[in-house]
């Protein structure tokens, strides 16, 4: 009698003798067994019974492997399928894998064999299952509405972010590139009474001046050369529900003074239309400039200034929450190991030491993409250095004090070399872009001007 653990396997072949021998190789290894002797047969079984593995010939009547495989897999059942395969259908079997079998075992085949192969597939089942467990976890006690941290700062503005949803207030995100300033906005939205109305993001940086009015407001056919018939803007698509404007910083000062009004009055007026319009709109704003210098500059108007940063929520960068690197590590290692089929990958100490040393200019979306490609490199169960991009391996903090001679006494010298390092270091983070690598250096961006001209650093 089999114990409630026993997994349980379908064994499908059209050879009685194959099927009954395998049955009692298979219970002495403490799996509860059933038969079938063609495909068509183990699909009927299958939807009436569930079973944690399957073993299947290829060489079938009725519905071979092949058919019954591409089945199995359409029908989604779980099971996983291992094929069974004679001299001369190698390639059958591979092509089995490619429709979604797990592995093959060539025949003839001795019980040390079969037990090996069907260990391996218990083995990734058990990662599989670890790691949608890890998911539901991390979901359960760190995730909101898609963002992940456990930074009490970052805990912080989700609380804000619940307290005014509900509200038409204008919010403000401010936070460096990669930060996840669109995922709060779309939480402000969904976590809203406005959650049924749409939901309508627009990069205000990446549509020509001499559009992004019409693609706010809409246009009246006729109104220039090219308007062909009547637009529906924006604001209006957005009507009943959220206009998140990214890159705020970006527009252009000839239509900051329209959009005041629009948020003053709530009501858009059509290029070339002779009459306004009501909407119904929560706008929510973003940026990764520093919008207060940009007023000060005249980039920027003032009083628009104000009505966008009623309410104002600033993330954090990456580097300053790096308790969260191990945290969305794992998350973005299950993630993407369940979409390439490469369950189970685990980062191993020394691969970590250089994911939290490195200063992620790029934030949570770099991390992501590091990850991502990591899980495309990685051969085995455990991620190290060498899938890490170059960039990472090269750039180790604990490798700074070599910059400096060892016969060098003078603490004045010493510090030039350190500073000299730390300022290419954080050019090369950040792929050159100075005004990032200031801010990682927390200085100013003359200061940093006026060093790398002292320094003579490219």
């Amino acid at each position: 009698m089999k114990s409630p653990e026993s997994k349980r396997i379908l064994v499908v072949d059209d050879e009685e003798n194959l099927r009954h021998m395998l049955k009692v190789m298979l219970q002495k290894l403490g799996y509860s067994v059933e038969l079938a002797s063609d495909g068509s047969e183990a699909l009927e079984l299958m939807r009436s019974d569930r079973f944690d593995f399957v073993l299947c010939d290829i060489r079938m009547p009725v519905v071979d492997g092949t058919e019954f495989i591409s089945k199995a897999v359409q029908s989604g059942d779980p099971a996983t399928i291992i094929m069974m395969s004679a001299y001369g259908t190698v390639d059958s079997a591979i092509e089995c894998m490619k429709l979604g079998a797990y592995d093959y075992i060539s025949k003839p085949f001795k019980s040390d064999e079969i037990a090996l192969v069907l260990k391996k597939a218990e083995e990734r089942e058990r990662l599989k299952t670890e790691n949608r467990q890890l998911q539901a976890a991390v979901t359960r006690e760190f995730c909101f509405s898609g963002i992940i941290s456990k930074n009490p700062r970052m805990l912080e503005i989700f609380s804000l972010v619940e307290k005014v949803c509900d509200f038409k207030t204008t919010v403000l995100i401010l936070g460096e590139s990669g930060t996840g300033k669109e995922l709060i906005a779309k939480a402000l939205h969904f976590n809203s009474v406005r959650r049924k109305g749409p939901f309508i993001a627009v990069n205000c940086g990446a549509i020509p001046e001499n559009l992004l009015e019409s693609e706010l407001f809409g246009h009246v056919k006729g109104a220039f050369t090219d308007a062909f018939s009547d637009k529906t803007g924006l604001f209006e698509q957005a009507d009943g529900g959220t206009l998140f404007l990214d890159e705020i910083g970006e527009m252009p000062l000839s239509l900051q003074v329209k959009l005041l009004r629009v948020l003053q009055e709530e009501e858009i007026r059509k290029v070339g239309a002779s009459s306004s319009k009501k909407v119904d709109v929560r706008v929510v704003s973003a940026t990764s400039r520093d919008l207060e210098a940009d007023v000060l500059k005249g980039r920027f108007r003032e009083d628009l200034f104000f009505r966008l940063n009623v309410f104002a929520l600033t993330l954090m960068p990456l580097r300053e929450r790096t308790e969260d690197i191990p945290l969305l590590t794992e998350y973005f290692l299950s993630r993407y190991g369940e979409k390439f089929g490469k369950n189970g990958i685990r980062c191993n100490q020394s691969a970590m030491q250089l994911l939290l040393e490195y200063p992620w200019p790029g934030n949570v979306r770099e991390l992501e993409n590091t990850i991502e490609r990591g899980v495309v490199v990685c051969d085995g169960t455990v991620l190290g250095p060498e899938c890490l991009p170059e960039r990472l391996r090269r750039i180790n903090a604990r490798e700074l004090p070599e910059v400096i001679p060892p016969d060098c006494i003078s603490l004045k010298r010493a510090g030039e070399l350190l500073e000299r390092a730390f300022i290419r270091r954080a050019l090369e983070a950040t792929g050159g872009n100075r005004s990032h690598a200031a801010r990682m250096l927390e200085i100013s961006h003359r200061s940093l001007l006026y060093k790398l001209k002292e320094y003579n650093i490219e």
